[in-house]
Formats: C-alpha cells, sequence, structure tokens
C-alpha cells in the first residue's frame, strides 16, 4: 500500500471538519488545557459514550477542576457527579485516589512524564499519552483502540494491541504529527471505520487502506 504519511494525515485533517470534536479534546479546549481535567475526563470515558463522558465532566468540574477541591467531595457526590458513566462507582473511588496521590506526591500538579504519570494507579499508556497531548500540548503517540483498529486495517502495522501500535507508529510517524494523530483517528474511527461494518464506499482514505480483516462494509 502507498503510505505517505504527510498525504494521509492531511486527508484526515479535512475529513476531522466534518465530525464532532472528541469529548476530551472538547473538554480540553473548555478548560483550557487544565492536566487534572484532562485527566479525570480521560478515565470518564473509559467505556462510555462521548455525549456522557462530556456532560459528566462538566458536571464534576463546575464543583471541583484541581485535586484539592476534589478531596472535599465525598465517593457519593463523585458517583452522582458522574453518573451515567460506565463504571461510574469505581471511578469514583480512582478519582479521589488519583487526587489524594497527587496531592501528597506532587502538591496537587499532574506530573507531565510519562514515566510519573504511568505511576499513578488506574493511568495506562493510552491516558498518560492523551494527558501530555491534551494537557500540556507535548507530542505524544496516543492509541486507543481506533487508532490501533485504522492502523491496523490500513497495513501502516501488524500489531497485536495498542501499546505495540504506539511503538511501531513512534517509529513511523513524523513527531509533527503525533498530537493531532489520535484526535484525528478517533473521529473517523467513529464515523468512518468503524469496528463493524465500516464505511468503505465513501471512505477517502481508501487508498491508504488494504482492508485487512474487513469481513463486512458499507
Amino acid at each position: 500500500m502507498n503510505f505517505d504519511i504527510d498525504k494521509l494525515f492531511l486527508l484526515l485533517e479535512s475529513e476531522y471538519k466534518r465530525f464532532e470534536t472528541p469529548s476530551v479534546t472538547k473538554i480540553a479546549n473548555l478548560i483550557k488545557s487544565n492536566p487534572f481535567a484532562v485527566l479525570i475526563s480521560t478515565l470518564i470515558s473509559l467505556r462510555t459514550k462521548d455525549e456522557v463522558t462530556l456532560k459528566a465532566s462538566e458536571r464534576l468540574f463546575s464543583r471541583a477542576d484541581n485535586p484539592f477541591d476534589m478531596l472535599k467531595l465525598s465517593t457519593d457526590e463523585v458517583e452522582r457527579l458522574i453518573y451515567p458513566a460506565g463504571f461510574y462507582r469505581k471511578k469514583s473511588l480512582l478519582i479521589l485516589d488519583i487526587s489524594k496521590y497527587l496531592v501528597e506526591n506532587y502538591q496537587g500538579r499532574v506530573p507531565n512524564s510519562l514515566d510519573e504519570l504511568l505511576k499513578i494507579k488506574g493511568v495506562g499508556r493510552k491516558t498518560a499519552n492523551l494527558v501530555l497531548v491534551e494537557g500540556f500540548g507535548v507530542p505524544a503517540v496516543c492509541v486507543d483502540t481506533h487508532v490501533h483498529r485504522i492502523m491496523n486495517r490500513m497495513g501502516l502495522v501488524n500489531t497485536k494491541n495498542p501499546d505495540e501500535t504506539e511503538m511501531v507508529l513512534r517509529d513511523k510517524l513524523p513527531v509533527k504529527y503525533w498530537i493531532k494523530w489520535n484526535e484525528y483517528l478517533v473521529a473517523y474511527g467513529q464515523n468512518v471505520c468503524k469496528p463493524i461494518s465500516p464505511l468503505c464506499s465513501t471512505c477517502k482514505l481508501s487508498d491508504f487502506c488494504a482492508k485487512i480483516n474487513i469481513k463486512r462494509w458499507r
């Protein structure tokens, strides 16, 4: 397949204008890149629809947008504020645990280092990289299920999980594209390159795609 990364990025950038901005990016824009809010909204977003994530995050951050204020809330209050996010009870406990950890270890600040972020309970590579990108504007390769799926379908990578995809993309993607790559591909995955029955007949990226493991498409 033809993998002109520059051309592929320009196509993604053009297509992105047609789609709704992903919830975590929208939240980052609303709260002016508050790393703590980006971290917490990313955790809320796990197994939760974008529109639910956005509303839950807005309710929560209207009460507490930093770890000090978050710790003033009870577990029940956090639960009520983020409901009906998936696993809201477990997430409320995690949010308070993370807030306590940040206060005790980083004076309430979110670290801007991948290694330090990964020390935080409940923070994986996807979340840590997204915090670097959306919270600090630091180039990082954030790979979620959409990025992993699309890159493997195209044939740009041949990997078994998002972490492996991240490592390959670190070598293949110019750093200048790292910040926007996840944002663009999440939107494309939600609207065109869907998990089941993707819209291949109208896909503007078809010249780049090997359609690997696509059994049914529209």
